[in-house]
């Protein structure tokens, strides 16, 4: 099969090389030029996904990119695999859904198999993109569509798009067909549902479920602070009930692409039909106010107000060992405290820059107050941060011997 992907980021760029395993020649579509350069150099921008496979793939002739949409008018199956942010409201953005729509209706010459998967809110494949596809495709082009939302978990060594289940749902039974024919051959197993809106919920709802119950126990952390009880000895004692409990970890908040934003897809479709959606609008705040709370419990701790002082942040990105720094609460965390009229130094050797910002030296930076480790990577060098001499605030739960919050 010949196969398009819109969109070479976290998603794609991975389902790409997926799919070449599964003896397909794939196009990788992105308007970024560079992305694409470096792409087509063997040279990949996400952690999970090597430069030699890409490579492999690229020496066999399965994988190409481009950013000319002409290289791919031929393809037999489209996918759309591009972000699906919030706008500066906090509200749903599909804006790259729909560009992707028009770009696949406009440049595709022959019937395909359009599949969706970007995550949205339900009725996102049947009242948006089929419609943008149709709208701008020939009369006499008929394509079938799909959707199978995207389970990349970044960093995740054990969970694959191989190994990891795969949901998927046809807008006809020929298009159900012909999705199941296709990721049959990539992935373990693969489930069928009833409808595009099924499927495209059960999506949402998956990373609800973690949202609320990283907010509740991030709550509960504050609740155990004000009693004087060690939260981490609290879970793991409650984690030994072998039925019931799933254990969650307390931090500073949620970030990434899924967690803090898929909830809120859900609550704007439940909002449109006249449903309630308390426990979600709920946990997004409680979780989105996490870092100003941090602030609050770290100052109750010192016994003083947090102004003016000299602080390094440990670890910006949302996630351990991932450099990704989208929707990372930490960042929040060093725009309050800069608020406040601290000046705040930050480390993380796998982000290294942001905003025109470098990563400091851990060892480097004299008369610091105290020092905040939001993420604890690999890379981080825990023996040279616990024999400082500087006051630590972990929020991790991983330095148990230091000052926990």
């Amino acid at each position: 099969m010949r196969v398009v992907i819109v969109g070479q980021g976290y998603v794609g760029l991975p389902l790409a090389m997926a799919i070449c395993s599964g003896g397909h020649d794939v196009i990788g579509f992105d308007l970024n030029e560079t992305i694409v350069s470096n792409l087509n150099s063997g040279v990949s921008h996400i952690e999970d996904v090597e430069s030699t496979s890409l490579s492999k793939w690229i020496n066999t002739g399965r994988y190409t990119a481009t950013s000319n949409p002409l290289d791919f008018a031929k393809s037999e199956i489209a996918i759309i695999a591009v972000p699906t942010p919030l706008d500066e409201n906090r509200e749903p953005d599909v804006s790259f859904v729909l560009s992707a729509s028009k770009i696949l209706g406009e440049y595709l010459l022959n019937s395909a198999l359009i599949i969706n998967e970007s995550t949205s809110y339900p009725g996102t494949l049947r009242k948006v993109i089929v419609p943008e596809v149709e709208s701008h495709s020939p009369k006499e082009i008929k394509h079938l569509y799909a959707i199978s939302p995207e389970r990349v978990d970044p960093g995740n060594k054990n969970w694959k798009i191989k190994n990891t289940p795969r949901l998927y749902a046809g807008l006809t039974p020929e298009a159900a067909k012909k999705t199941s024919e296709f990721y049959e051959t990539f992935c373990d197993t693969i489930i069928e549902l009833s409808s595009p809106e099924t499927a495209e919920a059960a999506k949402l709802f998956e990373n609800t479920f973690r949202q609320v119950n990283i907010a509740l126990v991030n709550e509960f952390s504050l609740i155990c602070s004000k009693l004087g009880i060690n939260v981490h000895e609290v879970l793991d004692g409650a984690a030994t009930k072998p039925y019931g409990f799933m254990k969650f970890f307390p931090g500073i908040g949620v970030g990434g692409h899924c967690i803090p934003v898929d909830p809120t897809f859900l609550s704007f479709a439940a909002k449109n039909s006249g449903a309630d959606a308390k426990f979600i609008e709920l946990a997004n705040e409680v979780n989105f106010e996490m870092p100003k709370k941090i602030i609050e419990e770290i100052s109750r701790k010192r016994n003083e107000k947090i102004v003016s002082k000299k602080i390094l942040v440990v670890g910006i990105s949302y996630k351990q060992d991932i450099s990704d720094v989208r929707e990372s609460p930490t960042i929040r965390l060093i725009q309050e405290l800069r608020d406040q009229g601290n000046s705040v130094f930050w480390h993380d050797p796998l982000v290294k820059t942001w905003k025109n910002e470098k990563s400091s030296n851990l060892i480097e930076i004299k008369d610091l107050d105290f020092a905040i480790v939001s993420v604890l990577h690999s890379e981080i060098n825990k023996i040279a941060l616990k024999s400082s001499k500087i006051e630590l605030f972990d929020l991790t739960g991983q330095l148990r011997d230091i000052n926990s919050v």
